[in-house]
């Protein structure tokens, strides 16, 4: 009797414990112990981890590693103090000029481009020129001090060299091909705020005549240049550099929607000019001249409005050795057409120095073809102090 109760026990042990198991795994579409239907589980909808439509994070991503901020210090240059040369103030001041406090330690901004990886950047004049010392901040948190390589304020461009290893470099784009409509980004450090894009369109190409820089061929963009963008990048939707940010339009001081930006064509030229000679190597004949207006071809009776008068001419410079005189109106350029003065001074730029050129005037009603011996474009003011 005891060994058959001690059986049934075990058994109705068993019996319990497969009942509860079978219970915890049962499917949730059954009915559950307390005869209420199980709820769904919802279905949470997660975004897919394709690109978005419309975005640039891949263009962004690229390009943002070789933009950096540029940081400048410049000394006002004054008279120095009769004491400097004192050794009794010197132990107490070092070489500094006591006329000066920490307020005239000037610090400026600015931005640029690494080009190549022996660690030069691309920027602009305005942003380095004049300074004492530079110090280049990479976005990865790296600084290095920078040393000017050379300078072209005719174009506002110029080039300073870095020491680091294992630089981004930017990739160069053509912007020679690009058009009005494309979409563009433009990247730097605004107001010091740290890195940052924006973006827009591309708004006009070739602007000039905006008595920047000597030699203007600009890309108008309405992406957002600001304070601190100078001499950053501007790149096309692959993140590819086709301008170097210079100037803005604004009357306020901030973006109205109206910036500019060098063609990477023009700074890659006067990045190689720079570095293999220091400075720019350019066309000269010594004119003076002016453009072809409705007035002017009106009082000279004139059948044309292309061209440029020749205003006035270098005595004993190449145009006046060659035969060019006042009053003469340029046509072409070695064989290039001249629209404006604008155009006529890139085409003698692009000469090379000693060479022929072959040059053909409007005389009297007249066309005359001349040889003029290029000479070499003498060095601004700027850079020959």
């Amino acid at each position: 009797m005891r060994r058959f109760w001690l059986l049934f026990a075990q058994t109705v042990t068993i019996a319990l414990a497969l009942y509860f198991v079978y219970g915890a795994l049962r499917p949730a579409s059954r009915v559950q112990q307390l005869g209420s239907p199980a709820k769904p589980v919802p279905v949470v909808e997660t975004a897919s981890s394709s690109l978005a439509p419309g975005s640039y994070r891949d263009a962004a991503a690229r390009a943002m590693p070789a933009v950096v901020n540029i940081l400048t210090m410049q000394v006002p240059k004054r008279g120095a103090h009769p004491l400097a040369r004192d050794p009794f103030f010197k132990r107490f001041f070092g070489d500094r000029d006591p006329g000066l406090d920490d307020d005239d330690l000037r610090n400026s901004l600015g931005s640029g481009v690494i080009v190549s990886h022996e660690g030069y950047i691309l920027t602009n004049n305005h942003v380095v020129e004049g300074a004492d010392e530079i110090e280049v901040v990479l976005t990865d948190g790296r600084k290095a001090p920078a040393k000017i390589v050379g300078l072209d304020p005719e174009t506002d461009l110029a080039v300073i060299k870095i020491d680091l290893d294992k630089l981004p470099v930017i990739v160069l784009g053509q912007s020679e091909l690009a058009r009005v409509g494309d979409v563009v980004l433009a990247i730097g450090n605004p107001f010091g705020v740290g890195q940052t894009v924006t973006m827009g369109i591309i708004s006009a190409l070739g602007r000039n005549n905006l008595h920047i820089n000597s030699f203007e061929n600009f890309i108008q963009t309405d992406a957002a240049i600001n304070f601190g963008n100078s001499g950053g990048a501007l790149v096309d939707t692959r993140g590819n550099l086709i301008g170097i940010n210079t100037a803005i339009y604004s009357q306020s001081g901030g973006s109205v929607g109206i910036g500019f930006a060098i063609p990477v064509s023009t700074a890659k030229t006067v990045m190689e000019a720079i570095i293999k000679d220091g400075h720019v190597v350019r066309g000269w004949i010594g004119v003076e001249t002016q453009d072809i207006t409705p007035e002017l071809a009106q009082s000279f009776g004139l059948q044309r409005t292309s061209g440029a008068i020749i205003a006035g001419v270098v005595r004993n410079g190449p145009a006046d050795k060659a035969g060019i005189v006042p009053g003469d109106i340029l046509l072409t350029v070695d064989g290039k057409p001249v629209g404006d003065t604008t155009e006529m001074l890139n085409l003698i730029a692009q000469l090379p120095p000693g060479g022929k050129a072959k040059m053909t005037v409007l005389r009297k009603n007249r066309e005359a073809a001349l040889d003029v011996v290029v000479g070499k474009r003498p060095i601004p003011k700027e850079l020959s102090k």
